[in-house]
């Protein structure tokens, strides 16, 4: 079977695009997979972001997997430290002689490898933060659309990672830098399309199933022995709305139902995301997430082979 450089395998949140990569790499037999997620990178943050690390054993052999539980839950890693440990996993993976599999969700970190953006650390700018406190999330939002921006609005669900976009946008400008090299790295890349009622089913099932069976709420108030609220807030849906019901500002069907309306309002951004990488002139091979498993599947093998 011919190989890419790169295979990516991304979707909207729960289109079951982990499940698809982990197959599809135990049918290669020697691929390892890289995740996209700008959460997962946390240890202890597991119910809340998804992990679902049994998706990784397929017939009982673990699937390697690379960029999962590298950091501690409070800190707050950026794109620029995502890159570098993306470009190590992705070389450890191919020295072996491996096929490298990109899979996830978050629109900016997987563009960012596919297109060789760019990117440096930002400083923070007091000045810039004094300037935007008390502004909403809808005016900051709406502040950083006006920018030429390449920063993930999918992920900007806080004030404060907001202001921290904007930051790093009005860096950018302020000196000058190129946010663009040459690609380093052809992929293959293949989308999850999900009819948009099912993706909210899927959704609404499953945030019932993380809090009723899987104890989300246990998750946050552990994590909350060890972080203040905000350091959890500052990571948005789940960590938010559930650190403000563990700390009394909601009650639990205010933070569900809150909660379930910004993942709905995650997962279209989502989308509206890996449409625009298309327009940026990213290929993308859509195939439709309602299939059975074992037919999605194939139709990776057999775009591989092409």
């Amino acid at each position: 079977m011919n190989a890419s450089e790169l295979i990516t395998i991304l979707g909207p949140t729960a289109s079951g695009k982990t499940t698809l990569a982990a197959h599809v790499a135990a049918r290669l037999g020697n691929a390892e997979i890289l995740s996209a997620d700008s959460r997962q990178l946390y240890r202890g943050m597991d119910i809340g972001t998804g992990k679902d690390l049994a998706d990784y054993v397929v017939d009982g052999t673990q699937i390697p997997f690379h960029l999962i539980d590298i950091a501690p839950a409070g800190e707050r890693r950026n794109l620029f430290q995502y890159q570098q440990d993306f470009w190590q996993a992705y070389d450890e993976v191919v020295a072996r002689a491996h096929q490298p599999i990109l899979c996830g969700g978050t629109g900016l970190y997987i563009e960012s490898v596919l297109k060789g953006y760019r990117m440096v650390p930002v400083p923070e700018n007091p000045a810039l933060r004094q300037s935007l406190q008390g502004k909403s999330l809808q005016e900051l939002t709406e502040m950083l659309a006006s920018m030429k921006t390449l920063h993930n609005t999918t992920d900007v669900d806080t004030p404060k990672r907001a202001i921290r976009a904007i930051e790093i946008q009005q860096y950018y400008r302020e000196h000058n830098i190129s946010e663009r090299e040459m690609p380093r790295v052809s992929s293959l890349t293949i989308g999850l399309a999900i009819d948009r009622d099912l993706r909210r089913q899927r959704i609404t099932a499953r945030l019932h199933h993380r809090l009723e069976e899987e104890d989300m709420v246990g998750e946050v108030r552990r994590l909350l022995e060890h972080l203040p609220p905000e350091d959890l807030i500052y990571y948005g849906l789940e960590y938010k709305y559930l650190t403000l019901y563990c700390i009394g500002k909601l009650t639990y069907d205010e933070m569900f139902n809150q909660l379930e309306t910004a993942i709905h309002q995650f997962a279209k951004r989502q989308m509206t995301w890996f449409r625009g990488m298309e327009r940026r002139g990213t290929p993308i091979h859509w195939i439709d997430a309602s299939q059975p498993l074992e037919d999605k599947v194939e139709q990776v093998l057999s775009l591989i082979r092409k």
